[in-house]
């Protein structure tokens, strides 16, 4: 078993997979501490048979004589395919420690998803339906970053893109022979996108559930949010680590004012009551009051008309019914709210665009127009005309 942990080793490695056509990929991180992922273990696999040209790149044991510049100048080879599987966390990481997104990338969730795989194409699944093998997941949640790694972490870890080689090649023929390499393309620009990847303060506040909708107390909540989001990106903690939900809510409906108005909170933190962060909500409260009316968040539902709880109902079983024929995970076509949505007239959806739209979209638009209508007939239900 392979373990890289200097430069030099890494560009031999590098060099070497770049005469190949594809490169499987995958990551071991720790964020429990942190607000940004932590980087543990990178683990990669050329072509090959069992731990044929399968590495563990650590860069925890490499420390100052590692640098993982040969890795990205991989990731951005064109030439070269990133096979990953759910790759959303793995390239969040890369996004954000250097700017770099690897591509031509591959997700392998993904593609088992329109290769009718279903809703749940877990990495383990795949393992067993197309490796015809079993993975060991007993080290799934061990503490990467302690050193030294286990053999049973080692043998886990590696495994995770051993079994990748043959999972990709597999799908990758199943979509040229269905002509789906195109729909496959359409979301890895969504994942290949830098934008999908930055959190923006002032939007943060739409991630807290709340049933208090009221303007007031929806503007005081987005500065809270706001203050949150900076305070814990700035200094790499997690968002729980200044304060929760819970007590954000609790703070836009008592709107503290004073150190005293603080200390009368039932949920916040001892830590939250005093010092910067005491400083940052009390100011995050007055923006919030003192927010004009015209500035105000709205909740996006008040503004839209209820959805047709009848049409809705038709757009669930039209989307059952397509998803079946072209055995795609309904779930990568559209969302029970974008189902809400187009039944409230809304538009604005993923489902009405590229591949989603010759799949659902067009015949769902000529639904709710009255344009078609849903016939069983055997087993199935088709669309027809009106």
């Amino acid at each position: 078993m392979q373990i890289i942990t200097t430069t030099e080793a890494l560009a031999a490695y590098c060099d070497a997979a770049r005469g190949q056509a594809y490169v499987t990929v995958d990551t071991e991180f720790l964020r429990e501490r942190t607000y940004y992922s932590k980087l543990c273990l990178v683990q990669l696999a050329m072509p090959g048979k069992g731990d044929e040209g399968a590495v563990l790149l650590d860069p925890i044991a490499g420390g100052s004589a590692l640098s993982l510049e040969p890795l990205y100048a991989l990731f951005r080879d064109p030439g070269v395919v990133k096979v990953f599987h759910a790759a959303r966390q793995d390239l969040e990481i890369f996004q954000v420690e250097a700017g770099v997104i690897p591509a031509p990338l591959f997700d392998t969730q993904v593609a088992a998803m329109v290769c009718g795989f279903g809703e749940q194409a877990g990495y383990e699944t795949l393992v067993k339906r197309i490796a015809k093998a079993a993975v060991d997941k007993s080290s799934r949640f061990t503490d990467w970053s302690r050193r030294p790694l286990s053999e049973a972490q080692m043998t886990y870890a590696l495994a995770d893109v051993t079994h990748l080689r043959q999972i990709y090649e597999f799908l990758a023929r199943k979509l040229e022979s269905t002509g789906r390499e195109k729909w496959v393309a359409e979301e890895m620009a969504v994942l290949t996108n830098p934008e999908t990847y930055r959190t923006d303060p002032a939007e943060a506040w739409r991630r807290v559930k709340t049933r208090n909708t009221t303007p007031r107390f929806l503007a005081i909540l987005r500065e809270l949010a706001r203050f949150r989001e900076e305070y814990a990106q700035a200094r790499d903690v997690p968002r729980s680590r200044v304060f929760k939900d819970d007590a954000m809510l609790e703070l836009a409906a008592t709107k503290p004012q004073s150190p005293a108005d603080l200390a009368r909170s039932r949920l916040l933190l001892r830590e939250a009551r005093k010092g910067e962060i005491a400083d940052g909500i009390l100011a995050a409260v007055k923006a919030g009051l003192d927010c004009p009316p015209e500035r105000m968040p709205r909740v996006e539902s008040e503004a839209k008309a209820p959805p047709n709880p009848a049409l809705a109902d038709l757009l669930r079983v039209l989307l059952k019914a397509k998803s079946e024929r072209e055995g795609v995970a309904a779930k990568l076509i559209a969302s029970a709210a974008d189902l809400d949505h187009l039944a409230a007239g809304g538009r604005d959806v993923p489902a009405l665009h590229g591949w989603r739209r010759d799949v659902f979209g067009a015949d769902a638009l000529r639904l709710c127009q009255g344009e078609i209508g849903l016939v069983v007939r055997g087993e199935t239900v088709e669309a027809v005309p009106l």
